[in-house]
């Protein structure tokens, strides 16, 4: 079964470009459109996807706002941030809102595809320059003190290692190239992660992990 996809952009060279990468995958399939904040409100409730891809920076109300209205009315729909911001307000604001995911528009097709799935698996895919800058901001906001004692005596050393790529914002297939074990491996190995570490998450995991 496909995964259905809505896209909210307002800009339609790029929505364009969204729904056909969308409906040229094997695995997603196209809900549907919006062209503003106001319509993602009323029109994704109907179409019923699974993920959404979300623009912040809409005419009227901001991708952020409309995530965090439908977030808690329909906790289930996955929203994945879509969007040209790099900079730390949005990408925290976005993540508080509850957008499970954080890429940039210049991430390649087969990136993007494989973060809606990695979505679906129960990941936080973030664009490695997103993921860089959460770490950073997490490393900037705690005291001098060393990382967490305690939360790194409970991962295993390759645990530790599966987390250091997570928080660079490495996807489980590159995790899985990288140290060579099967994306499987690398999945529970995650599961592990979030179990030890008390966490839901990427960011929350990463978080843990620099002891905030």
């Amino acid at each position: 079964m496909k995964i259905p996809v809505a896209i909210v952009e307002d800009n339609n060279d790029i929505r364009s470009a969204l729904e056909q990468i969308i409906e040229m995958s094997d695995y997603c399939e196209l809900a549907g459109s919006c062209v503003s904040g106001e319509e993602a409100l009323i029109t994704l409730p109907l179409l019923n996807p699974k993920v959404v891809l979300m623009d912040i920076g809409l005419g009227g109300i901001s991708g952020i706002e409309v995530v965090r209205e439908l977030k808690a009315t329909h906790p289930e729909i996955l929203f994945m941030m879509c969007t040209i911001y790099e900079d730390d307000e949005q990408i925290f604001e976005a993540l508080s809102a509850g957008a499970s995911g954080y890429i940039l528009k210049k991430t390649p097709p087969g990136k993007l595809l494989e973060g809606i799935q990695e979505l679906m698996e129960g990941g936080s895919p973030m664009s490695s320059q997103i993921a860089r800058k959460v770490v950073a901001a997490f490393q900037n906001k705690k005291s001098d003190k060393s990382p967490t004692e305690s939360a790194l005596d409970i991962l295993s050393k390759r645990e530790k290692e599966i987390l250091e790529m997570l928080s660079k914002g490495l996807l489980y297939k590159e995790i899985s190239d990288a140290v060579f074990i099967s994306t499987e491996t690398v999945r529970k190995h995650v599961y592990h992660i979030y179990e030890k570490l008390h966490v839901t998450n990427r960011v929350e995991a990463v978080n843990k992990f620099f002891g905030r």
